[in-house]
């Protein structure tokens, strides 16, 4: 081997070891400030008094719901939303030009009576072809337009609700009858508060009845399994540790409350993209910096909303694909907030961090792999880098999903049979041999379509439903 040629794989060597280095870094920080910061947030539920001072407070919120081609699901997430423990509330359900029986289903389940359309369009949508309401649920209302996109859909919501907060819940999801009351709280506390989200699991596998969960379990399905996992340690590490330096990225559109005002004066939902959601917060992040504004966004881990993971490869690696390329789209539309000088914590410690190993992560990882592994084989790369390699990229890996399964058994304890728990700490480690590099895979497929420049859109799931 020639001494250029040498020095190549040495510094590749040097670089997928140190980037890993820094991967885990961060991630590792993330993880103690979530820690303190759940623990703080345990005590102060275990005393009783954060909900207490605000009962019969809360500002009404007018919930939306985008559907399109919800036919199997769409009854029993607006059941569940009927039922919520919240004073008062309004729910709008957009019908998105489904092909399917979803406005049927709508119709049949609840009464529908034809309503004129009075909404302000303050945002600009696809036209609407009929309003409905209920005659049996006074707070539900159906909108049916053209199809234009989940995010054109929730702009329409917007249009038509009639309180100062909107919650978008997507129309797979269920919610805890507690759910929105609690979500409510970073508004009550702090009037500079923009938007707040809640945590999500996977209702795969739990007991559902009348549209509310009634006992959590796990999937049969080795992937909704895998997601289980993912779930866990995506809400109570990643956004709870960005969340208590008020640089939160992403808000997930399946279950968001947000101030309708900021949101309408930043443009509302971008009909462009298909992560509106991130997009969405990653632009409130921007416009409120970039005017001096005091402001918060906010997470919050006992909020939750239960939603249907995919459990099919296709479905899944549609949603991988999409959900990275909403990633890449967020960043780059929004790409004045790196480094901007009222950037703050989340221009210039949580965008660099996006960009350099959540975007950027799957094809480092990927090419890792590739490299390290062949290298390995070719007696290139010594023994002592390929499994220091191993150790940063899939050791540690373990360690952040075995750490955030013990959070929960610690705090909430969603998942209580000794089974379950014995079952996810297996599935905390063999996520990382073939799971975690097939997403590495599909993400990068996400990025390439991204930087093609290939439009993408809701896209289709096989669903189950949401039980009876």
């Amino acid at each position: 081997m020639s001494h250029g040629a040498y020095a190549v794989i040495a510094g590749a060597q040097w670089f997928f070891l140190l980037y890993f280095v820094l991967v885990n870094t961060g991630y590792m920080a993330l993880n103690l400030i979530a820690l303190v910061s759940i623990f703080r947030y345990m005590r102060r539920e275990a005393s009783g008094g954060a909900e207490q001072p605000f009962s019969r407070f809360e500002p009404p919120v007018s919930v939306i719901v985008p559907a399109y081609n919800e036919a199997v699901s769409i009854a029993a997430s607006v059941r569940s939303l009927l039922q919520l423990n919240y004073p008062e509330f309004e729910i709008i359900v957009v019908n998105d030009g489904s092909t399917d029986a979803t406005l049927e289903t709508l119709k049949r389940e609840f009464s529908l009576a034809p309503l004129p359309d009075i909404s302000r369009r303050r945002l600009d949508t696809k036209p609407a072809r009929a309003v409905y309401h209920s005659t049996i649920h006074p707070e539900l209302t159906v909108i049916d337009k053209d199809n234009g996109g989940k995010a054109d859909a929730l702009n329409a919501g917007i249009n038509a609700s009639r309180y100062p907060l909107f919650c978008g819940v997507d129309a797979d999801s269920i919610l805890q009858r507690d759910s929105l009351h609690k979500v409510v709280r970073p508004f009550l506390e702090d009037s500079s508060t923009v938007a707040a989200g809640g945590s999500v699991r996977a209702v795969n596998g739990c007991v559902v009845s009348g549209g509310f969960l009634v006992e959590s379990g796990l999937p049969k399905n080795p992937l909704a399994l895998f997601q289980v996992v993912e779930y866990l340690r995506a809400f109570l590490i990643g956004r709870l540790g960005w969340s208590q330096l008020n640089a939160l990225m992403v808000i997930s559109g399946a279950f968001g409350l947000f101030k309708k005002e900021p949101v309408i004066e930043a443009g509302g939902y971008n009909p462009a993209t298909v992560g509106e959601d991130m997009e969405l917060v990653v632009r409130l992040h921007r416009l409120m910096r970039a005017k001096g504004a005091r402001y918060r966004i906010a997470f919050l881990p006992d909020p939750i909303c239960w939603t249907e993971a995919p459990e099919n490869a296709a479905t899944l690696r549609n949603q991988r694909i999409r959900w990275q390329r909403g990633l890449a789209e967020s960043l780059a539309l929004n790409r004045g907030l790196l480094f901007s000088r009222r950037g703050g914590m989340v221009g210039w410690f949580a965008f660099p961090f996006m960009l350099a190993f959540e975007l950027l992560g799957a094809p480092v990882e990927v090419m890792g792999y590739l490299f390290m592994g062949a290298g390995y084989l070719l007696d290139a790369v010594s023994p002592e880098a390929f499994f220091s390699f191993l150790f940063l990229a899939v050791g540690l890996g373990m360690l952040l999903s075995v750490n955030s399964l013990l959070v929960e058994e610690m705090s909430f304890r969603i998942y209580r049979k000794p089974s379950n728990i014995a079952l996810l700490f297996l599935y905390c480690a063999a996520e990382n041999f073939g799971y975690r590099q097939m997403n590495a895979w599909w993400r990068v497929v996400g990025f390439w379509r991204f930087m093609a420049g290939a439009r993408g859109g809701w896209g289709e799931m096989k669903r189950k439903g949401l039980g009876d």
